[in-house]
């Protein structure tokens, strides 16, 4: 006897959550941006803040969607084992009724 096929009820974001997160960061790089651009200093000192606001604005990206991908594969290993342990149960249990015949 396997296990029913049960899925997780997934929650998703609503259009207006994923509105404000989208318009809070384009509004917080537009900030970043006017203060490099009025900022008194040489342009090797902007560039050199540019660069990392840049890299730390793509390595978050990055690591969000590396911390989501690790969730998700968790989340399968953890279904696969499962699966594989109801097979074996199963087998197990049609092993005992062919030797009770």
């Amino acid at each position: 006897m396997s296990s029913p096929n049960v899925k997780k009820k997934a929650y998703r974001n609503n259009s207006a959550f994923v509105l404000l997160a989208w318009v809070s960061f384009g509004f917080f790089v537009a900030l970043m941006l006017v203060g490099l651009y009025t900022l008194k200093e040489p342009l090797m000192v902007k560039g050199y803040y540019l660069m990392g606001s840049v890299g730390l604005i793509s390595s978050s990206f990055t690591v969000a969607k590396v911390v989501r991908d690790s969730q998700e594969d968790n989340e399968m290993y953890e279904q696969i084992i499962k699966d594989a342990a109801a097979v074996q149960n199963a087998r197990s249990q049609q092993a005992r009724q062919y030797e009770a015949r």
